[in-house]
């Protein structure tokens, strides 16, 4: 029998409320992967981060979600760097931490604002309009009017980004069950969709992320996505070799987050990706573990 102690923690927050909750366990090093994804289960958040010690590096993350294992999870590292500050186990300043999507950055500021090396982008091909419609309920042509592509871009994790004209983010009705084969047949996490703001808003633009395959029917915020946003921007819509993005995400779900995410290119292209913002502890819970049964208990 083990007994796990869970702390949950809301990412990226609005001047401390909405965000994304995350479970985060620290001292992971002796749980199994079944063991994880039974505690990520019971925990029911989206993601659940597991720190463990890390060779040549600081720290070793792990992600689940409860269908399984995933490379990488924003939310989730915000929220398991949040609690090392807050737990005082680290101090400000940067650390290193080994994923499967690499070997990442993170800068922890003494207001407790957590900055997140992302990975460089990917860029993995176009997809029609006219797919993209049957899986989220708006008509071709509405998605042609942006004179956008839709585009799997990845800084750590694949998803497709859709651009929508201003006024029809809310109007998304994504049909789940095709949705879910499409991104499994593409090897993608799920949707994104964004509608940019005017100029003269604070706000890049408002985001929603779609995963049903992970079992995830909308998200509140989603660091890996924001990341590749970032870089679809600054390929399709911006010149400068600096980009600095405000995205707002889970507003309709009634957790409205923040997230920033800056991007550095060169005629190389891009340099560096990061994504950062704050978050709240919003609990804790106990768990204990049945080896025997695989019986989870939980207080």
């Amino acid at each position: 029998m083990k007994k796990v102690e869970a702390f949950l923690v809301s990412s990226f927050t609005d001047n401390g409320t909405g965000g994304n909750p995350a479970g985060v366990v620290l001292g992971a090093d002796n749980l199994t992967d079944d063991e994880k994804l039974k505690i990520a289960q019971a925990i029911g958040y989206s993601e659940t981060a597991f720190v463990s010690q890390g060779e040549e590096v600081d720290f070793a993350l792990s992600f689940f979600t409860v269908t399984g294992e995933v490379d990488f999870c924003g939310h989730a590292t915000l929220a398991a760097f949040s609690t090392l500050y807050q737990e005082g186990i680290v101090t400000e300043g940067r650390y290193l931490q080994r994923t499967k999507a690499g070997l990442l950055a993170v800068n922890i500021k003494a207001d407790g604002h957590i900055v997140m090396q992302q990975s460089l982008p990917e860029y993995r091909g176009t997809l029609s309009y006219q797919v993209i419609s049957e899986l989220i309920g708006i008509d071709t042509t509405i998605l042609e009017s942006t004179l956008l592509p839709i585009e799997i871009v990845s800084t750590g994790l694949p998803d497709i980004i859709v651009a929508l004209p201003y006024g029809y983010l809310d109007k998304i009705e994504v049909n789940e069950p095709i949705t879910s084969d499409f991104c499994k047949k593409h090897e993608v996490i799920g949707i994104h969709a964004f509608e940019l703001c005017d100029k003269t808003n604070t706000v890049t633009a408002n985001c929603r992320n779609f995963a049903p395959l992970y079992g995830i029917s909308e998200e509140a915020a989603t660091s890996s996505a924001s990341g590749a946003l970032a870089c679809y921007l600054t390929k399709y819509l911006s010149g400068s070799h600096v980009n600095r993005f405000t995205f707002e995400q889970g507003r309709l779900m009634g957790r409205t987050s923040k997230i920033i995410a800056s991007v550095e290119s060169s005629e190389l292209g891009v340099q560096k990706v990061s994504v950062g913002g704050f978050a709240e502890k919003i609990g804790r819970k106990e768990i204990t573990l049945h080896k025997a049964k695989q019986v989870l208990e939980t207080t």
